[in-house]
């Protein structure tokens, strides 16, 4: 049986990393057993689903590399389909018409709670033999609901969760079709994943209350369910829920910050799943090792600071050529035309930054005017050093522009005044770089070109 799984998000708000690690794993998964992802848009809540969210969906998976063999299927393009699959149920007698208005059924509820009973549908318009059904209310339109088994348990054995089993008796008929005809969310997940024929369900935890009444439709339609496998909530920093309400993030917020997709997807797969010891992988690797065996069961909490970190790791790893395409595209964001020195500003940097906008501060520092650092440069630049700075640039003007050339003159001027390294490069970098804190003085020079040095030099307070 050839593995099919499937992310089927709601496009209600903007995704975030709470939902796309649902995406993540049933990718990974798909992927790693050589069977098909499918995508399918779940919006059916037509009032609160909007095209903006689709996109940022779409987008978001694009940019962590998740792509869909099939898909995206849109339910409300289905219509047709489930209705087709209702009057199915309607000639088996699997449904069941309940003209219950919305004040009775509020009011049965209100009584249930009172007589501390489990709110639930009590069965008034089911048939059965010998019932009488009350009188049909003129110009009524009814819901549709599913007549769910009596007795018995639902019983499935969850990848994550392990054995779980409802009483039938503790679910009532689910209503499937609304009085104007259009189905409801349970049913139409069924017909989806019987029609895309899903062998594996891997989704957040929110979902198991939904899997009983789904896996007695499943079988009432005369399919076995899927495997499912219910994944523990992911919490944010404040160990809340994440969500939209307490401030997670669109997914390509953290794109645009300058996390990288390969360091997103190594924090995410760590989100709830482990190879042993093992904090930074690479995708392929991840594919090679993921299954569904090792799903963590307790809510894992998002961590910004272990996120740079990990994305830090990948940063680090990446070769200078692919890290300028990236920075080269937040430099033109800032209006900013690099040059071919991009590659070796980032592998002189690189270690220094854990996102790619970070590295663009400093890439940026290279091809545009910078303010020095008032407070270093009081502290940096005295009378005493200033002699030996002018000194400097007066070798600079000459000879070779290398990295090794730079150094014999930064030497040599150290022989001439009797400063030590630091007096000397702290204050030089400062004026070239707007900052002490920069990388070997001589590497950094030759990366810029010989007029800015010059320039940047001659611009010291006397």
């Amino acid at each position: 049986m050839k593995v099919r799984t499937r992310f089927a998000p709601s496009p209600t708000g903007f995704i975030h990393l709470g939902n796309i690690r649902s995406a993540l794993y049933p990718w990974a998964f798909a992927r790693s057993q050589g069977g098909d992802f499918i995508l399918r848009i779940e919006d059916t809540d037509v009032e609160r689903s909007s095209q903006a969210a689709v996109d940022v969906i779409l987008e978001g998976m694009a940019w962590l590399g998740l792509t869909h063999d099939e898909g995206p299927f849109y339910q409300m393009q289905r219509m047709d389909r489930y209705r087709e699959v209702i009057e199915q149920m309607k000639a088996k007698d699997l449904v069941y018409p309940c003209y219950m208005s919305i004040e009775a059924l509020n009011a049965l509820r209100e009584h249930q709670i009172e007589t501390k009973q489990k709110p639930r549908y009590d069965g008034t318009w089911r048939p059965e033999p010998g019932k009488t059904l009350p009188p049909v209310p003129e110009g009524v339109q009814p819901v549709y609901r599913f007549r769910n088994p009596v007795g018995g348990v639902v019983a499935w054995d969850d990848k994550v969760k392990g054995r779980i089993e409802i009483g039938n008796d503790e679910l009532d008929d689910l209503v499937i079709a609304r009085p104007d005809g259009t189905p409801t969310y349970n049913f139409c997940v069924v017909v989806d994943d019987i029609d895309m024929a899903i062998t594996h369900v891997i989704r957040g935890d929110d979902h198991v209350n939904n899997t009983p009444r789904q896996i007695n439709i499943f079988r009432a339609l005369g399919h076995e369910p899927p495997v499912y496998a219910h994944l523990p909530t992911v919490l944010n920093e404040k160990g809340e829920k994440m969500s939209k309400r307490n401030g997670a993030k669109p997914v390509t917020q953290f794109r645009d910050e300058g996390f990288l997709a390969e360091g997103m997807v190594n924090y995410l797969a760590r989100l709830g799943w482990s190879h042993g010891d093992e904090e930074i992988f690479t995708r392929e690797q991840f594919l090679q090792w993921f299954d569904l065996d090792h799903l963590g069961r307790s809510a894992a909490q998002f961590d910004e600071a272990k996120l740079r970190w990990v994305n830090a790791q990948h940063l680090k790893a990446m070769s200078d050529e692919a890290l300028a395409v990236h920075v080269e595209a937040h430099l033109k964001q800032r209006g900013i035309a690099p040059d071919a020195r991009l590659a070796a500003i980032c592998g002189l940097f690189k270690d220094r930054c854990d996102t790619t906008v970070a590295l663009a501060d400093w890439a940026q520092r290279f091809y545009q005017p910078i303010v020095p650092d008032a407070e270093e440069a009081a502290k940096h630049l005295t009378d005493t050093v200033k002699p030996a700075v002018a000194m400097l640039a007066k070798m600079l003007e000459g000879g070779e522009w290398t990295k090794e050339a730079i150094g014999v003159s930064v030497k040599e001027t150290l022989r001439a005044t009797g400063l030590k390294m630091p007096q000397l490069a702290m204050p030089v970098r400062v004026l070239v770089m707007g900052t002490a804190q920069t990388p070997s003085l001589d590497a950094v020079l030759a990366l810029c070109t010989r007029e800015q040095v010059l320039a940047r030099l001659a611009a010291m307070p006397i």
